[in-house]
């Protein structure tokens, strides 16, 4: 059995203290996709902790940790948090597995993205710099080097081949910058990676499922990021979607049984694209600060808006969204009047559909009022002592959506999360 917990929105929907939440419950959380440019807060023991490709249950001594093969793995980064890990008292060497499958990011896919974001100029689509859409290309382009490579005599050979072909593309981008540091830190953090349980991802997690082992895949980004189904071209390089914790796990569709999906109750977004609810206001920098609205990998300030219904029902569409779970609740505390977004208007039509290609149009959001709740919720544990606005904003969500709020998330501790 495998529930899957993905992003509804543009990513930083709070998913890793969802998944750190819900891990007691299971035996395996298994990352299915994307790569360092994912930022997952959680706080053990009351200090703050990112992780950026570890599963967010590592803390939870039980469970077992698997990075997919849908993953793109940065080992630098890897070996930084496994040393944060291990600080916590953690043995990554016991409860973290690793697919063979795994493509790697190499010190020049991190060279290669930062040459072509800064050649786009204006154009940029807001890369993370982390080496991603690179590796995904030589993903999709049969040219990368995966996990079980570092088993092979050969690796360093192949690694050369590889190196030699991105240095033509770097010369092509006239980039000058010397990466000698980052391939020292590189090979470093490969002789640790050997050190670590890798192992067969797909013969592994499908053995525990038929032992009666209960799976959550965990997911980066989110739904409106997808490759396929995200705002394109400001997307990221995989598969965000419900369908990508089938390809990035190896676990077959009728294997999913539930999809939880996490937005916050209100959008934000990091980096370029199409926002069709985004405040440029008052209003908009209040709900950055309130939310501490700054990115978990990058720092970056975080474009904030209104909760967006349009983007959010078709996010539960095409995933199968079985309950959502809703983030940062309390951060409207303070508001007098909320709004949310019930449809688009397009060239004097108004839709509830999310167009082909969002950047052609000016899309002008619909905009539907609601009285704030004016309370303080951080305190709240029963969905009884919920604000009754509360109450009715989550209802209409509903209702709009087809798919109930089952939690409500009302601050950053591991405690505050109400179930509905």
């Amino acid at each position: 059995m495998v529930d899957a917990i993905l992003g509804l929105q543009w990513g930083d929907e709070g998913k890793g203290k969802i998944v750190d939440y819900f891990a007691p419950r299971y035996d395996i959380i298994a990352r299915f996709q994307g790569g360092p440019n994912a930022g997952h807060t959680l706080y053990v023991g009351g200090k703050k902790v990112v992780l950026h490709q570890i599963p967010s249950g590592v803390f939870h001594e039980n469970t077992i940790n698997l990075i997919g093969n849908g993953v793109v793995l940065d080992p630098v980064t890897l070996k930084r948090e496994c040393d944060t890990v291990a600080s916590f008292g953690v043995d990554v060497k016991k409860n973290l597995f690793i697919s063979h499958r795994t493509h790697l990011i190499l010190p020049t896919h991190r060279a290669l993205d930062k040459a072509s974001e800064l050649q786009k100029g204006n154009d940029k689509i807001g890369s993370t710099l982390k080496g991603i859409g690179p590796a995904y290309m030589d993903k999709t382009g049969r040219n990368g080097l995966r996990v079980g490579d570092l088993l092979d005599k050969n690796f360093t050979t192949s690694y050369i081949r590889l190196r030699l072909k991105h240095q033509r593309l770097l010369d092509n981008f006239n980039f000058q910058e010397d990466i000698t540091a980052w391939e020292e830190e590189f090979f470093d953090a490969i002789d640790f990676l050997r050190s670590l349980n890798v192992v067969n991802g797909e013969y592994f997690i499908n053995e525990k499922i038929a032992a009666g082992k209960k799976v959550l895949a965990e997911g980066a980004q989110g739904s409106m990021l997808d490759i396929d189904f995200g705002t394109f071209p400001f997307v990221t390089s995989s598969n965000t979607t419900t369908s990508g914790v089938c390809n990035g796990l190896g676990v077959a569709p009728q294997k999913i049984r539930e999809v939880m999906g996490v937005t916050k109750a209100y959008c934000t977004r990091v980096g370029g694209g199409p926002f069709p609810t985004e405040l440029h206001d008052a209003t908009g920098e209040e709900l950055r600060k309130l939310g501490n609205e700054f990115g978990a990998t990058t720092g970056r300030p975080r474009r904030c808006g209104w909760i967006d219904l349009v983007a959010l029902k078709y996010a539960c569409m095409i995933n199968g969204v079985t309950k959502v779970i809703m983030t940062k609740a309390d951060v409207l505390d303070k508001f007098e009047e909320l709004k949310v977004c019930t449809g688009y208007e397009i060239d004097g039509n108004i839709s509830e559909n999310i167009p082909f290609q969002m950047t052609r149009h000016q899309i002008d959001p619909v905009l539907k009022s609601f009285p704030g709740w004016n309370t303080d919720t951080t305190q709240v544990t029963k969905i009884a002592e919920m604000p009754e606005k509360m109450k009715q904003y989550v209802d209409f969500i509903n209702r709009f959506t087809g798919v109930n709020v089952s939690h409500i998330s009302n601050g950053p501790g591991r405690d505050q999360i109400v179930a509905v």
